[in-house]
């Protein structure tokens, strides 16, 4: 996730805090990471990350956890990413509106 070079762990504490939004995003990915919980829920994650690490995001880590039969529950705006989803739940004015389940959803090998 490319922020090895901005903080490291010692004796449990972080070298800094000092990090950019997407940087602190993505440490706290990390973190839920290894707690290998069964669900995860991710509210506009990759807002604020740089479209390489959306990609890595939706087309890798999201997939990754799938395989390993996690629950993933994704909020999100950024419609270039809908396709990646087994299921998409619109809401509008805070009710269900539309669910629909896309053609191409996460591959499973």
């Amino acid at each position: 996730l490319q922020i090895a070079h901005k903080v490291t762990v010692q004796d449990g504490q972080l070298s800094t805090i000092a990090l950019s939004q997407g940087q602190r995003k993505r440490l706290a990915l990390l973190t839920a990471l290894l707690e290998d919980r069964q669900i995860y829920l991710f509210d506009e994650w990759a807002a604020d990350q740089e479209p390489r690490f959306r990609e890595v995001f939706y087309n890798e880590i999201l997939v990754n956890l799938k395989k390993r039969g996690k629950t993933v529950i994704v909020i999100t705006h950024d419609d270039r990413y809908f396709d990646c989803a087994d299921q998409l739940v619109k809401l509008e004015y805070g009710q269900v509106a539309e669910v629909t389940y896309p053609a191409k959803s996460l591959q499973v090998a």
